[in-house]
């Protein structure tokens, strides 16, 4: 990982809103790792993932679109 890389939200390769997929990006990992290990968590924590995705969603910025500036 680099010094000045951030977390956000791919425009790409998403299947909801990209939580996933942009937590693999941070941490280099493999994007179906990650949605296999969240779904398994939120199943074995009676569904406190939801709320998680949720905030996450809310928190995690959307990375800019290099083809339309506002």
């Amino acid at each position: 990982m680099s010094g000045n890389q951030k977390l956000r939200r791919p425009r790409t390769g998403r299947m909801i809103s990209g939580v996933c997929a942009g937590l693999a990006n941070f941490f280099g990992l493999d994007v179906s790792i990650i949605r296999i290990v969240y779904v398994i968590l939120t199943f074995f924590t009676a569904f406190a993932g939801i709320p998680i995705y949720l905030l996450m969603w809310i928190i995690i910025s959307q990375e800019p679109n290099h083809y339309f500036h506002d």
